[in-house]
């Protein structure tokens, strides 16, 4: 497998599949990742979450929690309340990750507990579909304004990143699911977290307290983390190109681009503009930004 393909891999999954020296070093780090389905600052995370996984994705293993913090909330003030359609659009404004606000007023989300759940069902059928699930049930969410608690809607997703609907749709209800959502539910009581998106670090060669990040800052403040737990600053992985990227993500948006390879906003636009000229990509324009989609049938 060439370099390229491994570094691919560490932004899909953050799997086992890494580069050669980077097995040697057996993860020295562990790092919780602490999300809900229906926050929006956990979806503007995604830019962070994928360079970090790129650069030093090696050095860690990432576990994704659900909080279950939607679950609790009072959902039918959620979808009519006037302080969510402003501060997403104050959001997708600062982050460039667009999340619509017409959510409330054209398909209000009615059951947090089941989006949960159907996380839990996704990630029976293992780590880098759950990873695809979540990434697209989002989309629909934050892009398409749809009901992702709707169990047509949440079979639909499934389809859409090749999970096994059948099995999914019997895990959807089971007592396994169930069981893996309260496991996280207490992992996130047991490390007091009270905010999402937030991220807990461990040493996984040291008895110490984890350091816990609460909040969406700017990139260098993650790295920063990484680099404290695991004493020492670490070179990152050279970037795949930018074809490569989105051959393996499918649909991005541009805002993903700048912050994972470090372009300006021009630069991105003029380079995407290339690729969209030869149709290998799509350009998707959205409420707040834009999303390219790759163009699979025209690779040759």
């Amino acid at each position: 497998m060439d370099q390229t393909a491994n570094v691919m891999n560490n932004l899909a999954s953050n799997d086992n599949s890494q580069i050669d020296f980077c097995n040697l070093l057996n993860k020295p780090v562990e790092i919780y990742f602490f999300v809900d389905p229906l926050c929006p600052e956990c979806w503007s995370f995604e830019p962070y979450i994928k360079k970090l996984a790129m650069e030093y994705g090696c050095y860690f293993k990432l576990r994704t929690i659900i909080t279950g913090k939607s679950t609790d909330m009072n959902i039918s003030s959620f979808n009519r309340s006037d302080n969510l359609q402003y501060s997403w659009r104050k959001l997708s404004r600062r982050t460039g990750m667009n999340c619509d606000d017409a959510i409330s007023e054209n398909n209000p989300v009615s059951s947090p507990l089941l989006t949960s759940l159907a996380i839990k069902a996704a990630e029976l059928q293992g780590h880098r579909l759950s990873t695809d699930f979540l990434r697209k049930l989002r989309e629909y969410l934050f892009l398409d304004q749809q009901n992702i608690s709707d169990e047509s809607v949440l079979l639909e997703v499934a389809d859409k990143v090749n999970l096994d609907v059948d099995e999914f749709y019997h895990d959807l209800y089971s007592h396994t699911a169930k069981k893996a959502l309260q496991c996280d539910i207490h992992v996130a009581q047991e490390m007091g977290v009270e905010q999402t998106p937030s991220i807990v670090l461990f040493n996984r060669q040291e008895a110490e307290d984890g350091l816990k990040v609460s909040g969406l800052y700017d990139y260098d403040s993650y790295v920063k983390a990484l680099f404290e737990v695991m004493g020492r600053a670490a070179r990152p992985t050279v970037k795949p190109e930018l074809i490569d990227f989105l051959s393996h993500f499918k649909f991005v948006a541009s805002k993903e681009i700048e912050v994972v390879f470090d372009w300006s906003e021009e630069k991105t636009e003029r380079e995407l503009k290339k690729l969209q000229l030869t149709r290998k990509v799509e350009r998707i324009p959205v409420k707040y930004g834009t999303f390219w989609k790759y163009i699979e049938n025209e690779q040759a």
